[in-house]
């Protein structure tokens, strides 16, 4: 009753209402404060620069998306529990939820180029090589270096700034890659350019790092899954964290029914196909194949979901660097590689060789003992001919093609295939 009347300090106009509120003992200037609101505190998720490798820019990937990060526009899964705890930075990868409008989210693959351990020891390599010191700023380091100082007085990235770099994109580079490197590279704005004007001296090192670590998120940037090439779409980096569209690796397919498992041979095919034959006239080729190589979609559609090991010939230009430039070493050279492990010489690149490994890493695991006896027998067949090398002079696209016949009655048409349903009900191409 009391506190009801205090209330009324601030209200009554009435002098003997306030004589009356004044004799009850009342404290206008207490009343006001009796009873504090309280605001709501919203839970942080705190990060540390350290598990995002924001202490180690700009020896790092980029910042495009660290305010999604901040803003929690960006989650990774644990934080979808009551203990909001950041999962382990020893992982390599994570899955997360993304968001553009706080209502609707969607998965998303959060990665490193390469395992903690792996960036530490390549953080030690540094230093002591560099600075003759355990610690050391990696960007002071970097930026002594004679490349960077290359770098930093180019124009244009041309193919003698990046020889001797580990990157199987850059073992054969041409001029037309490199330019289309430099205007596509989306940690900066727009330019448009093939010249390096608008790349800041921080820019320059963020882009010699990530092509000398791991090259994925440049392939993803230059060539995007909007104009029709088998990559999940890039969608920032936060230090040495990698956002990019979320996939299931092949390896979760390798005991799916019968349908599904040529279906999903089908469009392995297809990429082979267009990683030799494409618009750009560029020549992919994979260095390493494994179950994580590829991944799937929700929709059923299969990318390149680790493009790391994916080297390009430009079949328009050809290589400018020869052999000899290309035992060039330097630090830049080691950060993730033994330093003595030879390069592969562009003319060794056969067109055969992607299939060949696929034939022997993945397509075995997809398809044996999947299908009625006759058809098992041709799949098979196939797969001997094809991990031996192919042991005959037909090209890529009639061994790719002749397995495509075997595997294309053996698909369905129906919504588990989304990326191709309904169309497929409707069209001859399926």
């Amino acid at each position: 009753m009391g506190r009801w009347i205090c209330c009324l300090c601030s209200r009554v106009a009435d002098p003997l209402m306030l004589l009356l509120v004044l004799a009850l003992g009342c404290n206008p200037s207490t009343a006001a404060t009796a009873s504090p609101s309280v605001p709501h505190v919203k839970p942080s998720y705190s990060f540390g620069r350290t598990f995002l490798g924001l202490d180690k820019c700009n020896a790092c990937i980029g910042t495009s998306i660290c305010k999604k990060f901040f803003k929690e526009e960006i989650r990774f899964d644990t934080w979808l529990s009551s203990h909001l705890k950041l999962p382990p930075s020893s992982l390599l990868s994570y899955s997360g939820n993304y968001t553009d409008d706080a209502k609707s989210w969607r998965l998303v693959d959060i990665t490193r180029l390469t395992s903690k351990y792996q960036h530490d020891r390549a953080d030690k390599h540094i230093c002591t090589s560099l600075l003759k010191t355990k610690t050391c700023s990696l960007e002071r380091a970097l930026r002594r270096t004679q490349r960077f100082q290359k770098w930093l007085r180019a124009k244009r990235l041309t193919p003698d700034l990046v020889q001797g770099l580990s990157s199987p994109m850059l073992r054969c580079p041409s001029q037309r890659l490199l330019d289309r490197i430099v205007r596509r590279y989306a940690e900066v704005p727009d330019a448009g350019s093939i010249y390096m004007d608008h790349l800041t001296d921080r820019d320059k090192l963020r882009l010699l790092y990530t092509l000398a670590v791991n090259s994925h998120p440049i392939l993803l940037q230059i060539f995007p899954d909007v104009e029709g090439w088998p990559f999940p779409r890039y969608l920032g980096s936060c230090g040495r964290l990698v956002v990019s569209a979320s996939t299931r690796p092949l390896r979760d397919f390798f005991g799916a029914a019968p349908e599904v498992a040529a279906d999903l041979a089908l469009q392995l095919l297809a990429v082979l196909r267009s990683m030799g034959t494409n618009d750009l006239n560029y020549f992919f080729y994979f260095t390493h194949v494994d179950a994580g190589t590829f991944g799937v979609f929700s929709n059923g559609h299969l990318f390149i979901r680790d493009a790391s090991t994916l080297g390009i010939i430009d079949k328009e230009e050809g290589s400018q660097l020869i052999d000899g430039q290309q035992e060039y070493k330097d630090i830049f050279s080691c950060l993730t590689v033994d330093c003595q492990s030879p390069f592969v010489s562009c003319d060794s690149i056969r067109e055969k060789h992607s299939l060949v490994m696929v034939c022997q890493e993945l397509l075995p695991k997809l398809l044996t003992g999947k299908f009625p006896p006759p058809v098992q027998e041709k799949i098979d067949a196939f797969l001997q001919r094809c991990t031996r090398g192919l042991g005959d002079d037909r090209g890529v696209n009639e061994a790719i093609a002749e397995l495509a016949e075997i595997l294309k009655p053996l698909r369905s048409c129906d919504s588990r295939f989304a990326y191709r349903y309904p169309d497929c009900r409707y069209s001859d191409k399926y």
